[in-house]
């Protein structure tokens, strides 16, 4: 069933979907954000720093490219390009480490923005929970080599440079802090370096391993075609 083109057509209708609700979350989520913000270039800039945001405006991206490529190629049940594979594992890697890192550390805290009620499920619960349905049931997966898996963690090492070396640089528009962090865990103010780090460790091993499962998955799920390799030596089979 989940080669059949009905089966790969659904699923298509389904990620569109989805990626038309996620955007109408974040939509919401950033009208609320800056109506009635005093400082926006600085307010709009901490809203697109948070990691949920990233996470879930890829997912737009990527759910959009991937449906929109099925339907233009005629239905065609045939392995994604390598780029938009990876895409798909990574972004349902980003999906999965948000949801469990909002519902474990952060579900029930006072965050900053306040969140609109929906937007925050959609972008921490539903969002996440579709993109891991994806990896069981998302059609033309194609097998991707273990090291897409590394690939993975580029993103979330930038965002926790940027993160960190950004944060005393801001004034926090809420609370007038001399600092802004989007995060508690990471803020070595409200605990100490020491478990910011132990923090950030926690998540890159986990972001890793969750790269590999999802790697694992699409290895087993999709299909084995030929593809370049990155040393320039030509075509190799995965």
């Amino acid at each position: 069933m989940l080669r059949s083109p009905t089966w790969a057509t659904v699923w298509t209708a389904l990620r569109l979907a989805m990626a038309a609700l996620i955007a109408a979350a974040i939509i919401a989520q950033f009208v609320s954000t800056v109506a009635g913000a005093v400082d926006v270039l600085t307010t709009v800039t901490n809203f697109f720093s948070f990691f949920t945001i990233l996470s879930n405006t890829a997912s737009v991206v990527v759910l959009t490219w991937a449906g929109v490529r099925f339907l233009s190629r005629g239905r065609r049940l045939e392995p994604d390009p390598l780029a938009l594979a990876a895409a798909l594992a990574w972004v349902s890697t980003y999906m999965v480490i948000t949801g469990v890192v909002y519902n474990l550390l952060l579900r029930g805290l006072p965050l900053q923005p306040e969140t609109v009620g929906w937007s925050n499920e959609i972008m921490h619960v539903w969002g996440p929970l579709f993109l891991l349905l994806d990896l069981f049931f998302g059609p033309c997966r194609r097998r991707l080599p273990w090291k897409a898996a590394l690939g993975a963690a580029i993103f979330p090492i930038v965002w926790i440079v940027y993160t960190l070396l950004r944060a005393n640089f801001i004034t926090n528009p809420s609370t007038g802090a001399p600092y802004w962090y989007p995060y508690p865990f990471l803020n070595p103010y409200e605990s100490s370096w020491g478990s910011v780090v132990g923090y950030i460790i926690g998540i890159a091993v986990t972001i890793v391993v969750v790269a590999i499962g999802a790697v694992a998955i699409g290895r087993v799920r999709g299909s084995a075609v030929a593809t370049a390799d990155v040393s320039g030596r030509g075509i190799r089979p995965e």
